[in-house]
Order: structure tokens, then sequence, then C-alpha cells
């Protein structure tokens, strides 16, 4: 086997160019490959991280006929039992009552349609990260009576300030239109350029009193669980508990994040094949050329007792030898960049509005697990074996006596 293995290295490299354009393919392809796989898993984590930690959280409770209709009474029943049960139940971290509201933006340049969230700052702060997009201004723990959380891109696009007036029109829980104004006391700038523009944030205190004068109403609660695995045990146990009520896991609210998850995995296996299945077409060629160029050898090697057999395995190793040296350069190459880019960010910033708009951030950092690491290296040898299969079968039905001819 030694002397078969040393024979395939030496007849690898009898043609050096041939050789080393392939070996350059596969590590070129390699890298890119991995590269591009690590950069995709990065922004489908950043994306559903992102989304759980400031937005969704791990759980959210809300009347199901709210979730349809998205009206102003069809608010949580048993709000105070609810609370009681969140505030004993060791599973939950955090829990955020929200007030929401679909109505109306009017400043002096335009007026567009919002979607209004009271929220408590202290309750929220503690459950998500929300506050942390803070880019001007102040957030809404400030002294500002009325204050009001907008967008930069909303601000931009109405021409506002902060300390500027607005004013916000929506239904009230009996059906009748209210407006107050509401002085901006910062912005934020989040991963989605048309959440910014759709959605205002105001204190829940500020809010209920213009929405239900006569009792405290809450659409929604966001809770953070300790870990995320018992989201699913969490959310029964809150409908088994209270009626009236619909609790749901971050998957459940937004079906879109539990896609992205399982895109990542599927994406990794089609990149890699069509890769190795590009690469696999110049394993053949190569193969053969090199077998076309050698059958005399061959047929000799043949005639002096060789078997069949080891000419198969002969073949078989140039090719996985070859193959699997520009596989291993060429992952070995993509671990490096995906750790460096993993500490550095990749910045797509020439595209930061394009990617903004759908809810990315631009600047990416590349992951791969261990799990996506073992199927790229899975399917480069199953592709190599299989590209090699055809060329050593070749070589090795060859005629001595017909090969002399």
């Amino acid at each position: 086997m030694k002397t078969l293995f040393v024979i395939a290295w030496r007849n690898i490299w009898r043609n050096p160019g041939r050789s080393g354009v392939l070996l350059m393919a596969v590590v070129a392809g390699l890298w890119a490959g991995v590269v591009t796989v690590g950069t995709m898993n990065g922004m489908l984590n950043q994306r559903v991280d992102y989304l759980i930690d400031s937005e969704i959280a791990h759980a959210q409770i809300h009347n199901p006929e709210f979730l349809l209709e998205r009206r102003p009474y069809d608010y949580i029943p048993e709000f105070d039992k609810l609370v009681e049960i969140l505030e004993s139940d060791q599973r939950v971290a955090g829990f955020a009552p929200r007030v929401l509201a679909d109505g109306m933006l009017q400043s002096p340049v335009k007026t567009a349609g919002v979607r209004i969230r009271g929220i408590d700052i202290t309750k929220e702060t503690q459950t998500t990260s929300f506050h942390e997009n803070l880019v001007d201004g102040q957030y809404l723990d400030s002294d500002i009576r009325n204050a009001v959380f907008v967008g930069q891109r909303l601000l931009e696009s109405h021409k506002l300030r902060i300390g500027n007036r607005l004013v916000l029109t929506f239904e009230d829980v009996n059906g009748d239109l209210t407006s107050a104004a509401f002085t901006i006391s910062g912005s934020f700038q989040s991963a989605s350029s048309d959440y910014d523009e759709s959605h205002v944030f105001v204190r829940v205190t500020d809010l209920l009193p213009l929405l239900s004068p006569d009792s405290e109403v809450y659409h929604e609660v966001a809770v953070r669980l300790h870990d995320i695995a018992l989201s699913d045990e969490f959310v029964r146990d809150i409908s088994a508990q209270i009626t009236g009520v619909k609790a749901q896991t971050w998957n459940q609210i937004s079906p879109e994040l539990s896609t992205l998850v399982e895109l990542g995995g599927v994406m990794l296996h089609i990149v890699t094949l069509i890769i190795m299945l590009a690469l696999a077409f110049g394993i053949l060629n190569t193969m053969l050329m090199a077998i076309f160029e050698r059958l005399r050898e061959i047929g000799m090697l043949l005639s002096i007792g060789m078997s069949r057999a080891k000419v198969f395995l002969l073949i078989m190793l140039e090719s996985v030898v070859l193959t699997l040296t520009g596989a291993v350069t060429g992952i070995i190459l993509a671990l490096i960049s995906i750790r460096r880019f993993a500490e550095t960010g990749i910045n797509f910033e020439m595209f930061a509005d394009g990617i903004a708009s759908l809810g990315w951030d631009h600047v990416v950092y590349p992951v791969l697990s261990t799990q996506e690491f073992a199927g790229i290296i899975v399917i480069v040898i199953v592709i190599t074996m299989l590209s090699s299969l055809y060329p050593a079968i070749k070589a090795m039905r060859q005629n001595p006596l017909e090969v002399e001819k």
C-alpha cells in the first residue's frame, strides 16, 4: 500500500501544470464555498438573535382575537393573574407588558401610518435590548412629557428633529378616534429601515389614559426565559392555566425565523454540493487525460503481473490524494478566514441601504459549526470517490495486448 501511495504521488506531479491547476481550483472552490456558507450562517444567526433579543423575546402572550384583527378592545383577560404566574415562574427571566395601537402620525410635512407601542420602560429594558438601538437624543426614560421614541428613517422622511412635536391619532377601546401630541425624545436605528419608518414607542403611562381611561388594558406580553429550549413547555403551561389567551413561542410568532434556521443547514450542503460537482468534472477530465497519456505504462504494469485491483486502487489513490490535498488546504484557509472575520466582521457597507430594507445588518460575522464542518468533509470525500470511479475502472479494464498494438 505504501508503494502504491508513493507511485500515486509521483504520478500526480508528472504533469505539474495540469495537477497544479486542478489543485488550485479545488483550494479556491472550497475556500469560497466554506466562507460563503459561513457568511450566510452569520447573517441568518444575526437576524434570528436580533429579533429574539430586541423584539420578539422567547415567547409572547395575546388575546387570540387581537392576533386576527388587532382591535384595541381585544386585550388580555385576567392580566393580574397572568402577572402573578409570570412572577412566580422560575423559568421566566423577565417579561414586558405592552399596549399596542395602529394609527396615524401627523407631522408638519406629511401624514403616515404607524404602529404605536406603549411600553413599561423598566420591564422592557429587562426583557429586550431594543433600547440599545438608540442613536440620538434620549430613551423614553427622559423627563419629557409625552415622549416618543422614533426611528431615524422616520425622522428623515418627515424632516423632524429631536425635540420636535408630532401628533398620533388612533382608535381607543370604545371605537372612538383620539389624538395627542408627543415630543420626540430620541431616535433609534434597528436592522430594518422599514421597521424604523413604521414603528414608534411611547410610555405605557402616557398611552393608557388615551386608549382606555377607566382601566388598564394590555395587548401583548413578551417573555424572556432563562433557556430558549423551555419555550414550548412554557407556552403549553400558560395556555392551560389561563383561559382566553394564546401563548406562542418565538418561531410560532415569526415562522420565517424558524425557516431561516432550517435554511442555514440546507444551504450549507447545497452550496458545497454545487461546488464539488463542478470540481468533479475537473477531476474526471484530468484523470482521463492522465490515463490516455499512460496507456502503454498501464499495459506494461498489467503485463508484468500487477493485478487489475491494484491498478484500480492506484488511479483512485491519485484522484483522492490530489483532491483531498486541495480540499484540506482550502478548508484550512477557509477556517482561518472565518475565524478572522468572526472577530472583525465582513462589512457590506456598499450594500447597506438594500440590506437594511430587508432587515439585515450590513456587518456580518461568519460562523461555522463542527457539525457543518463535518458535513462539508463528507460531501468532499463522497464526490471525490464518485468522480474517480470511471477513470479507475477504465484503467483497470485495459487489455495489455491491445495497448501494445
